[in-house]
């Protein structure tokens, strides 16, 4: 069994923030990233999938398939997006990295089956970069 991870980039905008708190919570809350005016980020977000290799192929995925499938789900929706404004899975929840990655993951998913319709290859897991520091991960086994 292997696993075979491919790496994107998209640069994308948000502000965190919650309406139901005030002012005062968010700032303690999200600090610097409650910004009013939002703030960027150049995303580094990784798919990983896995599967056995295919013997007529050599390969465990078709990984210009999963190009195209990364490009339709997660590039096209947020490259040079501001996510609170432009994306409607954020207009009620808050656009961390953490519900960025859930909602990546969701996507690829749902849309999965009609990339890959065997088996195999699966879709592992799902990790994005929002800084050098700060880096998430979910399981796409996590996600309904």
């Amino acid at each position: 069994m292997f696993r075979v991870t491919r790496r994107y980039e998209f640069a994308a905008s948000h502000r965190l923030h919650v309406a139901q708190l005030s002012e005062e919570e968010n700032r303690r809350l999200y600090g610097k990233c409650n910004n009013p005016y939002g703030h960027g980020h150049n995303y580094v977000v990784e798919v990983s999938t896995r599967g056995p290799v295919d013997r007529a192929t050599g390969r465990a995925v078709d990984t210009a398939l999963l190009d195209e499938m990364v490009a339709r789900q997660v590039l096209d929706r947020f490259e040079h997006r501001n996510l609170n404004a432009e994306v409607e899975a954020f207009e009620r929840v808050v656009p961390t990295s953490e519900n960025l990655g859930v909602e990546i993951c969701r996507s690829l998913k749902a849309h999965w089956k009609q990339t890959f319709p065997g088996e195999w290859p699966k879709l592992e897991k799902v990790r994005i970069a929002e800084t050098p520091r700060n880096i998430f991960e979910i399981r796409a086994d996590e996600i309904e």
